[in-house]
């Protein structure tokens, strides 16, 4: 009888022990929407979390707090960040700001839009715009242009009064694309995207017979898969170039020739 209750206790401890393992290992709750869409943000370049273009991204924080997302930018695209904070009821003027940066985490100056906004005394939200530069395709080294891969946007207050540190905000983020077209178009490319774990990923394709556990820091791409901008209305405009030109020496041709063997020439001259 002592044994079967030794035994019994035993085995509550065990239960009692796999519980929180079991719920550790379980997907957390509310990490995605209805859509698809995440509804948090990493705090780090490392932990950022990865959005597709064209889903409304949310997240709850708190004010000082690092919000960081991550998506794919391909080349001839122009990125447009847009980012919404609703502001608790009460607080006073605070300053919020996001920052973009490229798949080497330099940071990428914002063409045109509110990058940083203050918003006044009890302001239900703040609205910020980033437009960035069109991604190219190809780049020198010693350049700062954005180039194809994972792009990071990381919103935070910049200045912000010591009583709403740690009030509770909400964040929403959106990113969308315009396809600027040959227009952008270089004669190079880069061998590879710059997203994270990018040679991992090469190394664990080659392996994939075998059990490999390298692990892939960006699984997030274009829907056309990278470099899918390789066609453009610049092949476009160079074969109707080349067909008005063709066109026009056939034109010249036949005005210069004139109309044949003059009738003043006897015709056994």
């Amino acid at each position: 009888m002592r044994i079967t209750r030794v035994l019994g206790a035993a085995l509550l401890a065990l239960g009692l022990a796999a519980a929180p393992a079991a719920a550790d290992s379980s997907p957390s709750p509310g990490t995605s929407g209805d859509d698809g869409a995440p509804t948090r943000a990493g705090t780090s370049f490392r932990t950022a979390t990865e959005i597709e273009q064209g889903q409304t991204a949310t997240a709850r924080a708190s004010a000082g707090d690092y919000l960081y997302w991550s998506f794919p930018a391909d080349a001839e695209q122009r990125p447009t960040v847009r980012a919404k904070v609703k502001l608790p009821e009460t607080h006073a003027a605070q300053t919020w700001q996001i920052d973009v940066y490229d798949g080497l985490r330099r940071r990428q100056a914002c063409q045109y839009g509110a990058q940083t906004r203050t918003a006044g005394a009890d302001t239900a939200s703040v609205e910020l715009t980033c437009v960035l530069r069109t991604v190219r395709a190809w780049s020198e080294p010693w350049a700062d242009d954005p180039l194809p891969g994972t792009y990071y946007v990381r919103l935070t207050t910049v200045r912000l009064p010591t009583a709403d540190l740690g009030q509770p905000v909400e964040a929403e983020l959106r990113v969308e694309s315009e396809d600027v077209g040959g227009a952008a178009a270089v004669d190079g490319a880069l061998a590879e995207p710059l997203v994270p774990g990018i040679a991992m990923r090469a190394e664990a394709e080659e392996d994939a017979e075998e059990d490999s556990d390298f692990p892939v820091l960006a699984g997030l791409e274009p829907e056309d898969g990278w470099s899918s901008g390789w066609w453009s209305d610049r092949w476009v405009w160079t074969a109707v170039g080349g067909a008005l030109a063709a066109l026009a020496g056939v034109g010249g041709y036949r005005l210069t020739r004139g109309s044949g063997r003059p009738s003043r020439v006897p015709p056994g001259a």
